[in-house]
């Protein structure tokens, strides 16, 4: 017995001696690529001594001599912090996913081969002006100069995620760059994902309930269209899905997902100061790291601060000491679904307008890891690439002997986005940078403007000039062979919306609608806001005057004027309400409920019960009003629209048949249909969060996912790489915090402002700014999430262009020099 015993003492101590090398090891190969901030390095490449000062949020100053140094350092101070990140946006948008990652991203890499947005970013790298490519010539060399020192250093391959996804690096190119702002787009655009879904419920409702489900924005006057069985007959009238399971790497996100942002200005007369004053704080998906990074860079022109991202030469929201810009998504009807009829005695050719045509085919070899590679054959029609019936459902809307193509101004070869947004970050007034903004072609994106005395804002990208004779006007799919459905060229851009100095002094954009103006010249019939702008204009009213803080105050605003008015509108029948009832019974459970909601302002508290009563409450209620009618495509509809809820319960043109069940005999009404939608409600948070009613906490279920693409799923790994928090806010209010909508955990934060600034330029140094998570992608860092807490409470750190406080507790000083 003693002697088994301690042989099991030896093999127990060998075990964890084991465990404890190993963990060291991996420790240390890991913490090789941690970056020194303090070293000296002797570069090709540049033509002076270039400083990278890093401020103790280890954000990066940069100074040097000209702007091809400074933006030679801002490419190696990105490939520093954030190499990983970089190699694995260009990987995405080139499609060469599946080399590292095997068959799971080659569906993936598919659809990013069909667009073809590399070759697209290579072609257009060639049109760009002389200035954007210096910069992006010597961005490219800083990049590939701090790569040069990792392979020739040993500094544990550039990044902890090389050790486990080993790949050989491809220097980095310019096209790159301007491929990354091209994936932007894709991350941007909700039309297409809103196409197929407006279709397949067309295919099962009529044109009221369909206004209903799908409504446009309350103040739009639009008239009828017809059906979409009417303008593409033969497609059935339900078709499961087809859509390829969603990968975390994938820029494609439902049309709840895509981007949305908040921007205000307010000019002398409205702030306290005599100058003017900028918000800004654009929304993503979330992840760690974030893809917001932030920088100083000292041009030639001026200094300029803000966030970066990484892959790009540019400050994309920011200020300089006399213009601040900020970006909202614009919403703009950018991009078309064309049926494109196939020629059944030829499938190489596709109907045009005059007859059968060829399609634009090229093969492209996909290499998969541990598995044969794979050819794929790409096909364009006049219209643009043909897509699989996988992509975003598009089969099941292409009726027979048809197939997809996608219209879309980020399908450009001559795209001068790049060159437009460098010279918007150089401009100095408000009208410069309107004049800059005339180049850029996508993502289509609402520009915030406030130079010292004026403000402005205008719609930059371009905008499609579709036929006034168009079939659908761009809400559905349609035949792409009709002269009427082809696009015919762009828009002036004198066009597009813009407002400068307006009388009551301020302006802003939640993806509100911005201009209600007759098709073709609309802009867009789907706009990402009719919530938040209502809460917004009452912030901004409430005051005469505005000041830094009011502003920040706004950004951080947690009150949701939907939960106002809809937990009104679903409980009008039932406060106070029903017979006494003893503790652990439904109905004690909804008069708890209803007494909470009762009381309750509004404010999306990540500390009160209430917000999560009302979340589950609203979701419960609109399935179990739509569920009867659209049957399986229900669960397309992940997320409550507000509208649709309110015109239901107020009956607007009849919208409250909504409520009777048409498969039951009783004629139920929106009452009925609100109190079993509670206690549906009430059960889920009793099942799932395991406490009384009264003590459930919001940011238990609200909680902010800052998941790492690659790793966030991996058990162990996922506890170091993923950043998790209790947040506040909701799908509705000003500090948004959009919630997943699927799975056990609908009301996860998956989407949410990644930066936030406050530009005051009576003193610009008093400007502030935040990111979601840290500065370093890498998980040892201490700067991968030293950010977050204060993103999380709603606090920033100093945006100033001093170079003393730079200096003044730096975490480093990185010293470039001319390598002899």
């Amino acid at each position: 017995m003693a002697f088994t015993f301690r042989w099991l003492i030896r093999l127990a101590t060998a075990l964890i001696v084991l465990t404890v090398a190993t963990i060291s090891l991996a420790y240390y190969f890991a913490s090789r690529s941690l970056p020194d901030y303090n070293a000296q390095s002797d570069v090709a490449g540049i033509s002076a001594t270039v400083e990278i000062v890093r401020d103790n949020a280890n954000v990066p100053h940069i100074f040097g001599d000209n702007d091809a140094d400074v933006f030679f350092a801002l490419g190696y101070a990105h490939a520093q912090d954030r190499l990983w990140q970089m190699t694995m946006l260009r990987r995405t948008v080139q499609g060469r996913l599946s080399e590292l990652f095997g068959e799971d991203t080659v569906a993936l890499d598919e659809e990013m081969r069909r667009y073809d947005i590399y070759n697209l970013s290579v072609a257009s790298a060639k049109v760009q002006d002389e200035q954007t490519t210096a910069a992006l010539n010597a961005y490219a060399a800083g990049v590939n100069a701090w790569m040069n020192e990792v392979n020739a250093g040993a500094r544990g391959r550039g990044a902890p995620e090389m050790w486990l996804f080993s790949h050989p690096i491809a220097p980095w190119d310019p096209a790159d760059s301007i491929a990354i702002l091209k994936y932007l787009a894709l991350q941007l655009s909700p039309h297409l994902a809103n196409e197929v879904l407006r279709a397949r419920t067309s295919l099962l409702l009529d044109n009221d309930r369909l206004r209903d489900i799908l409504p446009d924005d309350p103040t739009t006057g639009i008239a009828a269209l017809p059906q979409y069985a009417e303008l593409v007959p033969g497609v059935p009238e339900y078709t499961p899905n087809m859509r390829i399971a969603e990968n975390s790497l994938s820029p494609f996100k439902p049309a709840e997902l895509a981007g949305a942002s908040n921007a205000w200005a307010a000019n002398a007369s409205r702030s306290a100061t005599g100058s003017t004053l900028l918000a800004n704080d654009p929304h993503l998906g979330l992840t760690a790291p974030t893809l917001w990074y932030l920088a100083r860079l000292e041009l030639e022109t001026g200094g300029v601060i803000g966030a970066t991202i990484p892959g790009l030469p540019l400050v994309l929201t920011g200020r300089s000491d006399s213009l601040g810009w900020g970006i909202t998504a614009g919403y703009v009807d950018d991009l078309d679904i064309m049926i494109e009829e196939v020629n059944p005695d030829n499938r190489d050719q596709y109907r045009g307008p005059d007859g059968w045509v060829p399609f634009r085919t090229r093969d492209s070899i996909i290499n998969i890891k541990d598995a044969p590679a794979v050819t794929l054959k790409l096909r364009w029609t006049a219209n643009g690439p043909v897509m699989p019936g996988n992509h975003f459902d598009l089969g099941t809307i292409t009726p027979p002997d048809h197939v997809t193509a996608i219209s879309w101004s980020a399908l450009s070869d001559r795209d001068t986005s790049i060159s437009s947004a460098l010279r918007i970050m150089k401009s100095r007034t408000v009208n410069e940078a309107i004049r800059a903004g005339e180049d850029f072609i996508a993502p289509a994106l609402n520009l915030t403007l406030a130079d010292r005395n004026r403000i402005a804002m205008k719609t930059i990208g371009a905008i499609p000039a579709r036929s006034a004779q168009h079939e659908s006007q761009g809400r559905f799919p349609s035949f792409g062979y009709l002269p009427q459905n082809r696009w015919q060229g762009r828009f002036a851009y004198s066009d597009n919306p813009i407002f400068i100095n307006p009388q009551g002094g301020i302006l802003g954009n939640t993806n509100n609608k911005t201009v209600d103006r007759p098709f073709p010249h609309h802009v867009s019939y789907l706009w990402g806001d009719t919530q938040r702008i209502h809460r917004w204009r009452r912030l901004m009213q409430a005051r005469e005057v505005h000041t830094r803080d009011s502003f920040i105050e706004a950004q951080l605003d947690t009150v949701s004027f939907t939960a106002r008015t809809l937990s009104a509108l679903m409980g009008a029948d039932l406060w106070y309400t029903g017979d006494a009832a003893p503790e652990g019974t439904p109905e004690r459970r909804r008069q708890v409920a209803l007494d909470l909601l009762s009381a309750w302002n509004g404010e999306m508290n990540e500390h009160l019960p209430e917000p999560l009563i009302y979340a589950a409450w609203v979701r419960a209620v609109q399935q179990r009003l739509i569920r009867d009618e659209l049957g399986p495509l229900a669960a397309e509809f992940t997320h409550v629209d507000p509208v649709f809820i309110e015109r239901v319960f107020r009956d607007i043109d009849g919208a409250g048949i909504w409520c009777d069940v048409i498969q039951s005999a009783p004629v139920e009404t929106c009452t009925d249909i609100a109190r079993q939608a509670l206690d549906d409600a009430l059960l889920w948070i009793t099942e799932t969060q395991s406490t009384a009613i009264e003590a459930v906490r919001w940011g238990d279920a609200h909680v902010a996912t800052h998941d790492h693409p690659v790793l966030g799923q991996t058990p162990i790994l996922n506890w170091i790489v993923n950043i998790r928090q209790s947040t506040s806010g909701g799908d509705n209010t000003l500090q948004r915090g959009k919630t997943s909508g699927a799975g056990p955990a609908p009301f996860q934060n998956v989407h949410a402002a990644g930066y936030r600034g406050v530009y005051d330029f009576a003193d610009p140094d008093s400007s502030v700014f935040v990111t979601a998570t840290g500065q370093s992608g890498h998980p040892l860092s201490r700067y991968y999430d030293n950010l977050g807490e204060l993103w999380r409470r709603g606090e920033y750190i100093p945006m100033s262009l001093d170079p003393a406080l730079a200096r003044a507790a730096a975490v480093g000083v990185t010293v470039l020099t001319p390598a002899p």
